[in-house]
């Protein structure tokens, strides 16, 4: 099972640069870009709720789950 980040989807939809999204979230770019190639760990509720906030979209057009085939 994964979570997929759609950041740069949603950025591409917004036409909006990454350090746009940094300066009206107040999130340095270089963790916007970790969450973004998914190398995050975790996402507080409130940084996510500024990027929907900034982005002008819901939680699940960002976060979408995969479930994965076990081995």
């Amino acid at each position: 099972m994964s979570i997929i980040v759609n950041l740069d989807v949603m950025l591409a939809k917004r036409k909006m640069k990454l350090k746009e999204l940094s300066e009206e979230v107040g999130i340095t770019i270089t963790n916007l870009s970790i969450l973004k190639t998914g190398k995050a760990k975790g996402i507080r509720f409130n940084t996510l709720a500024a990027i929907c906030n900034a982005l002008d979209c819901q939680p699940g057009d960002i976060l979408e789950f995969r479930k994965t085939e076990e081995l």
